[in-house]
């Protein structure tokens, strides 16, 4: 699988003139099965939904599902997304046919106070695409790995990100960390400029393999970043190793996890 992640700055709550920067970005990509953009690909990180929230009829969806249309590919990233009277942080996964399954961010960032503005999400969402499966979460999901961890024999997890500069360290360990214990590749795509917070975003967005090697490195320049994944190498990884078989039982109630003994 051939996955593309575009790494760019973000014009503050602009959703038109980001949709047409990210335009530009994908026309350069060819021949790619996803194209992987950051969180609130359309606005930024902002904590004042009611400004910008679109629904899911809205010009960022169609764009999106415009965009996997024509480029023959999926497409995924998070959008602010009003729908009856809430706000959700919600990420789109976008078949080439322009079908799509959505996924709300469940772990929201209290220290921004993200969960005053917006409602989190209750499920994971692991799907089928193309031969594999994928696990699409959203930046502070990184940082709980009980939410993360690999009990459905997903290939890839992928994360799309607004992670500051001040704790980028945090973002490139915790992405190893997640690819090593779970047995899968791991993506991670994150923004760069400043927002209207004063906040600084460095980047970082990189590829990891089911070992914890790096595919692509953390990149911090602006640009679209291609690379191409092989699902019989982790295949015979897990086969060799069979760490994944020793894993713990678990179920997950509400925000927490209840260990089951054997």
């Amino acid at each position: 699988m051939r996955i593309s992640l575009v790494q760019t700055a973000l014009v503050w709550e602009d959703q038109e003139a980001n949709r047409k920067n990210f335009t530009q970005r994908v026309k350069s990509i060819k021949d790619t099965d996803l194209i992987v953009l950051p969180e609130m690909f359309a606005t930024g990180f902002t904590m004042s939904p009611e400004g910008v929230a679109e629904t899911m009829y809205d010009e960022s969806v169609l764009w999106m599902q415009k965009t996997a249309i024509v480029k023959d590919c999926a497409i995924t990233g998070s959008l602010v997304i009003k729908e009856g009277d809430e706000y959700y942080n919600r990420l789109f996964f976008v078949y080439p046919d322009g079908g799509y399954k959505i996924y709300d961010k469940r772990h929201l960032f209290t220290l921004a106070g993200e969960e005053k503005s917006y409602t989190a999400g209750s499920h994971k969402l692991v799907l089928e695409y193309r031969g594999w499966k994928i696990c699409p979460l959203i930046c502070y999901d990184l940082r709980f790995p009980v939410f993360s961890r690999n009990t459905e024999d997903f290939d890839l997890l992928l994360y799309v990100a607004n992670w500051p500069k001040l704790r980028v360290q945090a973002w490139d360990m915790l992405l190893r960390a997640r690819a090593i214990e779970n047995m899968c590749y791991v993506a991670g795509v994150n923004r760069i400029g400043q927002d209207n917070n004063n906040y600084e975003y460095s980047g970082h967005s990189q590829v990891i393999d089911y070992m914890g090697g790096s595919i692509l490195e953390p990149m911090q320049d602006e640009g679209v970043y291609t690379v191409t994944l092989d699902k019989v190498q982790v295949q015979k990884a897990r086969e060799k190793f069979g760490f994944l078989n020793d894993k713990d039982d678990f179920t997950l109630l509400n925000q927490k996890a209840a260990l089951h003994p054997n």
